[in-house]
């Protein structure tokens, strides 16, 4: 069950954000923490595509790097 603290604080959020029932508050708070865990997916999906295709990635840009016009001395 939610605590006194739980209470209060819902309390001065519904306030702060002019929300009137409890229930409005738990509903916003559930999807703002389900935007994060979708992004936190997101953020594990793209590293693993990253490190899959970083190899064929260092290697076109190294051969690019010798045919390249714009060499630095």
């Amino acid at each position: 069950m939610i605590q006194e603290d739980d209470h209060r604080r819902i309390d001065r959020l519904k306030s702060r954000l002019g929300i009137d029932a409890k229930v409005d508050i738990v509903r916003a708070a559930l999807d703002l923490l389900e935007e994060r865990a979708a992004r936190d997916e997101r953020i594990v999906r793209w590293k693993a595509a990253a490190a899959r295709v970083a190899p064929e990635s260092r290697r076109v840009n190294a051969e690019f790097r010798t045919h390249s016009r714009l060499k630095r001395s």
